[in-house]
C-alpha cells in the first residue's frame, strides 16, 4: 500500500471515529446494575439514569448472581460501543478476584473505567448493651477487650468474603487480634446477629448501620476510611482511634462506572463529562446523602489506577487471611 493510500485511510479512519463519536448516544443505554433492585447501587444507578435524561435515555437492568459477576460479565461481553455500561463496584473489580479461583472475565482488561461514583464507609459496630456492659466506648478499648479474651469474641458478615469480612480480617491483622468469623446470607440477617446477640460485633456498611446507630442500638467505635463520614462526624476513622497498626486502614464500599473494554475514547469522554454533570445536581447528591455515600468524581485514568490499588490490597488481605468464596 502506498503511503498516500496509507495516509488517505487514516483520515478515513479518524473521520469515521469523529462522526461515530458526533452521533453518540443515537439510541437508549442499557446500564447494568449485578445486584437485585432496592440496594445502594441500584438506587445509585437510578438517580444517575435520571440525572443523565438530557443526555440519553438510561434503562436500568438488574442482573444479580453470583457475587456480581453474572451482571458484569455481561458488560464485559457486550459489543463495544457505548450502550452497555455497567455501575461496578469493589466486590466485581477488587474482592471477587481475588477470593474466587475462576473469574468469567477479566477485570483490568474487559472493562473501560469511566468514573468512581461513590464511597461508602464501612462501620465498627457493636451492640449497645454488650459495649456498655464492658465498657467500650472506643476503638482502643475494643482492641484491649479483644486481646483479654483471645477467641472468645465472634464477629458476623453478609457472606464469606464480603467487605464487611474482609474489614474485619485487616483489623485483625493490624491490631494482633483474633475472632471467629461467623458469615451470614447478606448484611441485613448478620446485623440482626449482632442485635440478637449472636456476635459480637461486624463491620457494616454505614448506610445499612446507620438507623440503628442513631436509634442507639448500636454503637459505632470507628469508620474504615480516613475522613469522618458525612452525617456522623463523631464517629472517628479507625486511622485517627490513635491505635497502633490502624494509621492507615482505609477501606470502604466504593462504585463507579464502567463500560466494555475497547469502546472508543471519544465516547469515554462524552460519558464521562455526562456523567458528572449528572452527579453535579442537588437531586444526585440529596440520593448520596441518603445512602451515607460520598460522591468522589474522578477521571478515567484516576478511576483505573485506583481499581488496580484496591485488586492490590484486596488480594493481599485475601492471600493472608486465606479467604476463598465459598
Amino acid at each position: 500500500m502506498t503511503e498516500r493510500r496509507l495516509i488517505l485511510l487514516a483520515a478515513l479512519l479518524a473521520a469515521g471515529t469523529r462522526v461515530f463519536a458526533q452521533a453518540y448516544p443515537s439510541r437508549p443505554i442499557h446500564l447494568i446494575v449485578p445486584y437485585p433492585p432496592g440496594g445502594p447501587l441500584d438506587i445509585a444507578a437510578r438517580a444517575l439514569a435520571e440525572g443523565l435524561r438530557s443526555f440519553a435515555t438510561v434503562l436500568v437492568e438488574n442482573r444479580s448472581g453470583a457475587g456480581g459477576n453474572i451482571g458484569a460479565d455481561a458488560v464485559a461481553k457486550a459489543p463495544p460501543d457505548g450502550y452497555t455500561l455497567l455501575m461496578g463496584a469493589v466486590a466485581t473489580h477488587a474482592i471477587n478476584p481475588a477470593i474466587q479461583p475462576k473469574m468469567p472475565y477479566d477485570a483490568a482488561k474487559d472493562f473501560a473505567p469511566i468514573t468512581l461514583v461513590a464511597n461508602v464507609p464501612n462501620v465498627l459496630v457493636l451492640e449497645a448493651d454488650y459495649a456498655a456492659r464492658h465498657r467500650i466506648q472506643s476503638v482502643a478499648a475494643f482492641v484491649a477487650h479483644l486481646k483479654a479474651n483471645p477467641g472468645r469474641l465472634q464477629f458476623g458478615s453478609g457472606g464469606n468474603g464480603s467487605a464487611g469480612h474482609l474489614a474485619a480480617e485487616l483489623f485483625k491483622m493490624r491490631t494482633g487480634t483474633f475472632a471467629l468469623h461467623i458469615p451470614y446470607r447478606g448484611a441485613p440477617p448478620a446485623q440482626m446477629a449482632l442485635l440478637g446477640g449472636e456476635v459480637h460485633f461486624m463491620f457494616d456498611n454505614l448506610a445499612s448501620a446507620a438507623p440503628r446507630v442513631r436509634d442507639g442500638r448500636l454503637v459505632a467505635l470507628g469508620v474504615t476510611t480516613q475522613r469522618r463520614a458525612k452525617g456522623f462526624p463523631d464517629i472517628v476513622p479507625l486511622a485517627q482511634s490513635g491505635v497502633k497498626g490502624l494509621s492507615d486502614f482505609d477501606i470502604s464500599t466504593w462504585f463507579g462506572l464502567f463500560a466494555p473494554g475497547q469502546v472508543p475514547r471519544p465516547v469515554i469522554e462524552q460519558l464521562h463529562a455526562a456523567v458528572l454533570a449528572a452527579m453535579n445536581t442537588k437531586a444526585f447528591g440529596d440520593v448520596m446523602a441518603q445512602l451515607a455515600a460520598e460522591p468522589a468524581p474522578n477521571s478515567p485514568a484516576e478511576f483505573a489506577a485506583l481499581v488496580a490499588s484496591e485488586a492490590g490490597k484486596y488480594e493481599a488481605i485475601a492471600r493472608r487471611a486465606n479467604i476463598k468464596a465459598d
